[in-house]
């Protein structure tokens, strides 16, 4: 055995090694950019973009868009193919709670039974995005077991027609449309050939601190101290429940929260919570 002073020296380092046992390397993803209403878009593929948790399954396994692992029921996986898939792990609309709940734990439940595993992108598969739908599509057809399905693609007539589709969505209680150039062949990255269509945005940022509250609001939390991914700091002070008020997230975790547009400063406009995301 190694004698207790050389331990001690060697714990920094071990402790240094641990994060990259624990967690894999983030996927490569193709991330999508906001729709301005100036791109053509006619001939483009639309679909709605569900609230759910981002599950790219590597062949093997699946993970989240940082790399953590997925704890998913061997039965959910099994019938899954040896190749690459990109989608979104979802119940329903306005379920994100459930959803995150479920699909996070380590202990897999039956809730998985609910979740379903929707396909939005075969990666690293040759083709047009058509005919990479295509390879998943077939795969699932002689494997109809499998919780997966593809999301549906419609072929865009226009500005109009995307209101129209968006306007049907929202109607539902969808959050938004991911609007993508069928024609391309894979890529990742952020790309204006993918494009998010929401009439109001959602971004992410760190806590950093918590604020005391005033007025009615004394003896809890007031707003948070939050930091953007570009340094910018600023107070997210509204959309919170009296039970978040009281029970806020820590220093430290990711919050995501509704905004329209930035100041002159770079601070988001009207900036209002919406949850903790734990993926």
């Amino acid at each position: 055995m190694l004698p207790t002073r050389r331990l001690l020296k060697l714990l920094p380092l071990f402790l240094l090694l641990l994060p990259t046992a624990l967690w894999a390397a983030p996927p490569t993803l193709q991330k999508a950019a906001t729709y301005t209403g100036e791109e053509h878009i006619t001939g483009w593929f639309m679909s709605e973009k569900l609230d759910g948790i981002r599950g790219y399954w590597n062949g093997t396994t699946l993970v989240t868009r940082k790399g953590k692992t997925i704890h998913a029921p061997a039965w959910f996986t099994r019938d899954f193919p040896p190749f690459e898939l990109d989608g979104e792990l979802w119940s329903t609309r306005g379920d994100f709670s459930f959803i995150q709940g479920t699909v996070m734990d380590h202990s897999p439940s039956d809730h998985w039974k609910r979740i379903t595993y929707n396909i939005f992108e075969v990666p690293n598969t040759q083709g047009s995005f058509p005919h990479r739908l295509a390879r998943a599509r077939q795969w699932f057809k002689t494997h109809p077991e499998a919780p997966a399905r593809i999301i549906p693609q419609i072929p865009c007539e226009g500005p109009h027609h995307l209101e129209q589709f968006m306007a049907s969505v929202e109607k539902k209680g969808g959050e938004g449309l991911i609007v993508k150039n069928p024609d391309l062949a894979y890529h990742t990255g952020r790309s204006a050939h993918v494009l998010k269509v929401k009439h109001a945005s959602d971004m992410e940022g760190i806590v950093i601190g918590i604020n005391e509250g005033r007025g009615k609001y004394k003896g809890m939390m007031g707003s948070l101290r939050v930091r953007l991914d570009n340094g910018v700091e600023f107070n997210l002070g509204t959309g919170f429940t009296d039970k978040a008020r009281k029970q806020p997230p820590h220093t430290g975790a990711v919050v995501t929260f509704r905004h329209h547009g930035f100041t002159h400063t770079g601070k988001p406009r009207f900036a209002s919570y919406m949850r903790v995301r734990t993926d």
